[in-house]
């Protein structure tokens, strides 16, 4: 192809975010079809695409591809005066002189008086840096709506920096424009002395725009006058000419706006795509120069390679005076051995650490380990949790001995090869956990002590997906929300976060290609559809804004206003780095990960509650990792609430396998995971485990030699590092060796396994093992290499489940408490836990102004509710409550307690929900009464301490007492209470939960009557499995989803008074009873039982509504062994029952060996149906007198 004679020099990437709609992918491969020398990127405000931008001009070398030479600036937005100011300016005689100042293209200084743009190219690697430290300057210190430079600033960073006078919104246009000539060629003149003579251009451009031919002739005056060159643009903000609809449309995702709306902003004229050479030189024949200038331009630009080359920037650690970085290291090891193994360690770990530092020393990490070692030091010491390892990390004994992990690689076989491999050395990569609301203090930390200028958090990029880009498309067209809705819900649903982008929906080729047939159809048969579905598919892909990584942070020992292009997030002064993490990677800065692990907070807060409740300190890292009611509960599955542990099917997992020792758990981590599950090695592993099947070796032969690899996996391939021991052990591979083929074998690509298979074939055979033998292990490790789990994390993380399980099961209530605070937020998570600890027979206590701390705690073997979980109750009226009770004792009334409380907490809506919690009930005042008087009280107390704050409060000048005053309203609270079910109402309202009772609670006979099974028969091992029953239980959640036809189902989640169960009401039965679905509704259920991954699950054939919500005159039935029924215990009985006078019948049934005889009792002994009599009669007959009650 003929090489072209023009070179686009303004072109906007989709890095010009909501603006620009050019991928750089697209951009290069257009700009080398046309044959094209070079192209710049210049886009809005920042130059976070610069890293990208280059990589992809490396495909572009002159080899496969034409070369293509990367030329990189920015369209800076520059402050009318300072960068400082943050007031509009305007320098036309009166504000919107001659157009809207508020809009792109006004007549006077855009952006509303803030800013004017300027285009600039970076000349070479020092002009690079310098528009790197220009746009972060820009952020830093002139964020003003848009991030701003200014005269000052450009003029201290011009080195080997070339500059235009940009598009009509830039400085001189402006001047201009509004017939300041001399202004301009002021202007213009400054920054022709900045740059250079011929550094400084005059810019032209043509998109049929009025307010470009308006200037145009001065701007050439100008030119002229100051022998300014000219420089021929193309103002292009997507690729070719078809996009300028989807183009369009991004605008009006932007802004906000319907694509209709008249008043929009929109691009006036045409044309913003990349133009032919031909096309813009046709633009100004007359000036060819302008067109010849972009070539002689692209002549003057060098080569940025070295700003992006890889260069070890990883910080340096402070050492003491005459240390070295390595010397301090083997210091800090051997402080770590002494801790660990006192004064005369194991042989077998000094030769694993003399290993380590082999690798580490040579290859100067020595810096990483001491930095990381540093911070996670610094993390317990301030008081932060820090997780006990996380990744290959946990295979290093360095990292073991100086703090970073807790875990001990020997004691679990953990290798070193996995984390750093001699063979194949990559930096070393350690992500640490700390509790999550603590992960701040260490960033801060790190800050602190690193240097704010050489550390930062790390910008994401957010793109527009395939939902997101119909709904943008819906919403922007003028749809209904509704059509939107239907058109997602008609998408094939996303699978692990990932959806099927929407061009893949019409491809044949793509494997999830038939479960897009009904949006297919959906396309194909409406219009308005379709017009959707084809303007999202211009949206789809490009970026829709920049956002901080959750985890990632970035350290270097250079500073990184040098290195790379930052900026400040305006809203909270975040310093970020406008690269993506792998990017700054591969600049030789340092990344970690700091993650936030909720479980280490549940943790560190049930040490404090255990402390608080019993007095005892306990230390998680001391704590015997065979403790047996750990390993018991394991066994029952009861490990919801445990980290890891507490899925339904993984708890039938936990049952099926019996955990009876720490490896079990790292096994069970290991392998409830799509690949081996779907290997059924799971399940494998428990039944051979316990013997219900029989372990049979990979290959007869190899045996022997594989017991010591994988007897304790029960010759199942389990971890990556058996991978690697067997490869070394068989095959005669070193373990770097095997590190490199298990990666290869993971990659399940048939070039690479046949290649690799030669040298491990001869290895073996080398070891005289037989050809049968040889492609057996082979063809079982390949596929295990794909999805066999890396040991050192899972050991890491069993060893957090472990700990979680250990304080769940020795510490319950204390647990429990802590669980409960860390899901405050999430009342169905609450809802589940408080279920869980009525199943352990923990008894949870409503909250109570007189004993409640701000969040749960534990009392004794009992969990009482926090003040901080009530509605409307906030932090620090709960600490002035708190604080009250603390110096004056427990109120002994409601009007005691709002004489002392101060006048904050004195608030009608928080005094409100305090009642409706039950959070006086300990006083003796029914909740109705104190709702009666609240208000007059709460007025009362207010008027007083507003008084006594303003020095009123002793207006007879009677002289101060001791006592509090008193409130001038009568202290009585009526003793009418409301019903049960208000109550309870109201209450839930408060916590979004029911605690001090049930509504099912007196309702056990009618349960009974009208089920087949109790809902903790389904949930028990010994349960039914299989077949048609019938379930009773009142709905507390119901989560409504879409089938891949777009048919709604739900699934049902109901409880009665001993469990909770799911039931899926699948379309047609869905369609039927959906009128029937609501949250407290009470539902009886006839579905289908069937088992699943170990779990019994449920579907729904029939539903009923039953309304038995006034439960007072139903029938309560009462049950006992013939051989009980005597004269004494009849007496007793009929004393209970005349002791509890109410409307409801007494039915008793006595049970024999046989059969059972039923009996109504006398009208005389009808009974209150409520708790008092069950409690009653219970301790009269046990806990199963009443059917369907086990406790």
């Amino acid at each position: 192809m003929a090489r072209s004679d023009f070179v686009h020099l303004h072109t906007h990437t989709e890095y010009s975010m909501l603006d620009g709609a050019a991928s750089n992918e697209r951009l290069f491969a257009e700009v080398a079809r046309q044959g094209m020398p070079a192209v710049a990127m210049t886009d809005h405000g920042n130059m976070f695409g610069a890293y990208e931008f280059f990589q992809i001009a490396k495909k572009y070398d002159g080899n496969e591809n034409p070369l293509v030479k990367p030329i990189i600036g920015i369209e800076a937005y520059v402050a009318p005066s300072s960068r400082h100011s943050r007031k509009q300016e305007f320098w036309g005689r009166r504000r919107g002189d001659g157009g809207d100042p508020d809009v792109e293209g006004g007549k006077d200084v855009s952006g509303g008086g803030r800013y004017t743009h300027m285009t600039m190219w970076a000349k070479n690697p020092t002009g690079l840096h310098n528009l790197f430290t220009l746009s972060s300057l820009a952020s830093y210190e002139g964020y003003y709506m848009k991030p701003r430079m200014d005269r000052e600033i450009i003029s201290q960073y011009n080195e080997g920096v070339i500059a235009s006078t940009g598009c009509p919104s830039g400085e001189v246009q402006t001047r201009l424009r509004l017939g300041q000539f001399d202004e301009a060629v002021e202007t213009a003149g400054a920054y022709q002395e900045i740059f250079g003579k011929d550094h400084y251009f005059c810019e032209l451009m043509d998109h049929g725009v009025p307010i470009e031919r308006q200037v145009r002739s001065d701007l050439l005056r100008l030119a002229k006058k100051i022998d300014a060159p000219l420089l021929l643009t193309n103002d292009s903000h997507y690729v070719n000419e078809d996009d300028a609809d989807a183009h369009d449309s991004l605008l009006c995702v932007g802004v906000g706006r319907n694509k209709d709306d008249p008043n929009r902003f929109r691009f006036n004229g045409s044309g913003y795509y990349i133009k032919s050479s031909d096309e813009m030189r046709s633009l100004f024949p007359d000036m060819p120069e302008a067109a010849d200038n972009t070539l002689a331009l692209t002549e003057m630009i060098e080569g940025y390679d070295d700003v992006f080359a890889h260069v070890d920037r990883m910080p340096q650690f402070d050492v003491p005076e005459g240390e070295t970085q390595e010397s301090w290291l083997r210091k800090k090891i051997a402080e770590g051995l002494d801790e660990k193994y006192g004064s005369n360690p194991p042989q077998e770990v000094l030769d694993r650490i003399d290993k380590e530092l082999s690798v580490i020393e040579p290859l100067g990490f020595s810096s990483y380990f001491l930095v990381v070692s540093d911070i996670c030091n610094s993390a317990r010491a301030m008081g932060v949790p820090v997780g006990p390892g996380r990744g290959s990390a946990a295979g290093s004994m360095v990292a073991y001995l100086t703090g970073i992990i807790q875990v001990n690689p020997l004691e679990h076989g953990l290798l070193f090869e996995r984390f750093l491999n001699p063979e194949r050395v990559n930096p070393p990569d350690i992500d640490l956990d700390f509790d999550d609301r603590q992960r701040d203090k260490v960033i801060d930390y790190v800050t602190r002590k690193y240097g704010a200028e050489y550390t930062s958090q790390v910008n994401t990029f957010g793109k527009i997906k395939a939902k997101a880009a119909v709904k943008d498309a819906n919403r922007i067209l003028g749809y209904p929300f509704a059509l939107g809705d239907k058109i997602t819900k008609a998408m094939p649903p996303d699978v692990m976060g990932k959806g099927v982008p929407l061009s893949k929906i019409f491809d044949p080729e793509h494997p999830r290609y038939a479960e897009g047939t009904e949006f297919r159809q959906l396309v194909a048969d409406n219009p308005d559809v379709a017009k959707v579905v084809e303007t999202a598919r211009g949206l789809e892909g490009l970026i829709r804004g920049t956002g901080v990584h959750a985890c990632a942070f970035i350290l270097s020992s250079a500073p990184l206003l040098d290195l790379v292009p930052m900026h400040r997030r305006d809203k909270d002064g975040m310093i970020i780095a406008g690269f993506a993490y792998p990017q700054l990677e591969e600049m030789g800065l340092m990344k970690m990960d700091f993650l936030g692990l909720r479980n280490l907070g549940i943790m560190d807060h049930c040490l404090k509650i255990i402390k608080e409740n019993r007095g005892e300190e306990v230390d998680l890292n001391a704590v015997p990792l065979d403790d047996q009611n750990t390993y018991d509960m394991l066994s029952r599955g009861d490990t919801l609430g445990v980290f890891q542990l507490d899925g339904t099917a993984m708890r039938s997992l936990l049952r099926l396998m019996g955990p009876t020792g720490f490896d079990d758990i790292v096994a069970v981590l290991a392998l409830y995971r799509p690949g081996p599950m779907g290997a059924n090695a799971h399940i494998l592993y428990a039944q051979r485990k316990n013997g219900r099947e029989p372990i049979i070796p990979i290959h007869p032969e190899l045996k022997e030699d594989l017991d010591e690899i994988l007897a304790p996996t029960y010759h199942l391939i389990v971890y990556q590092e058996q991978i690697m021991s067997i490869a070394r052990k068989l095959a005669g591979y070193t373990l770097g060796g095997a590190d490199l083929l298990r990666r290869a074998m993971g990659k399940k690509k048939k070039h690479i396994l046949e290649e690799n298979f030669v040298p491990f074939q001869a290895g073996m055979r080398k070891n005289g093992y037989s050809d049968d033998a040889i492609q057996t292990l082979w063809d079982v490790m390949v596929p295990f290499a794909g999805y066999a789990f890396n040991k050192s994390h899972a050991a890491g993380y069993g060893l957090v489940s472990y700990w979680t399980a250990y304080l769940k099961a020795n510490y319950p209530a204390e647990y429990g408490a802590a669980l409960l605070t860390s899901v405050g937020d999430d009342k169905d998570k609450m809802a589940l836990y408080l279920s869980d600890m009525r199943a352990q027979h923990i008894k949870v206590l409503p909250p109570d102004v007189n004993a409640s701390s701000l969040e749960f705690t534990a009392v004794g073997e009992d969990i009482r509710f926090g003040l901080g979980a009530i509605r409307n109750v906030g932090a620090s009226a709960v600490n002035d409550i708190i604080a009250t009770r603390q110096e004056h004792g427990p109120a002994k009334d409601f009007f005691e307690f709002l004489d002392r409380v101060p006048l904050g907490v004195c608030n009608k809506r928080l005094i409100e929900s305090l009642i409706k919690a039950g959070a006086f009930d300990s006083m003796g005042h029914s909740r109705r009464g104190l709702m009666a008087v609240y208000e007059q009280a709460v007025d009362a107390a207010t008027e007083l301490k507003r008084n006594e704050a303003n020095g009123q409060d002793d207006l007879f000048g009677m002289g101060a007492t001791d006592a509090p005053p008193e409130l001038g309203v009568e202290r009585v609270v009526p003793e009418e209470d409301w019903e049960r079910r208000t109550k309870l109402s109201f209450e839930r309202e408060m916590l979004s939960l029911y605690v001090s009772d049930h509504p099912l609670r007196g309702m056990e006979s009618i349960l009974e009557a009208e089920r087949d099974v109790p809902l903790a028969r389904l949930v028990s091992e010994d349960g039914p499995r299989e077949g048609t029953v019938t379930v009773v239980g009142m709905v507390t959640q119901i989560v409504r989803r879409t089938t891949k036809n777009g048919d709604i189902w739900a699934s049902v989640t109901i409880e009665d008074l001993d469990a909770t169960f799911n039931v899926a009401c699948f379309p047609k039965v869905y369609q039927r009873i959906e009128p029937l679905l609501a949250t407290d509704a009470i539902l009886k259920i006839r579905g289908r039982l069937r088992e699943r991954d170990e779990t019994v699950e449920m579907s729904a054939s029939d539903v009923w509504l039953l309304d038995i919500r006034d439960n007072d005159s139903l029938p309560v039935t009462v049950q006992m062994h013939q051989t009980r029924c005597t004269r004494p215990v009849v007496e007793q009985l009929r004393a209970v029952l005349h002791n509890h006078p109410g409307p409801s019948e007494v039915h008793l049934r006595l049970l024999g060996d046989e059969s059972v005889t039923a009996f109504k009792l006398a009208d005389e002994l009808k009974v209150a149906n409520g708790q008092p009599l069950m409690a009653d009669l219970k301790a009269l007959l046990g806990p199963h007198c009443i059917p369907g009650r086990t406790s």
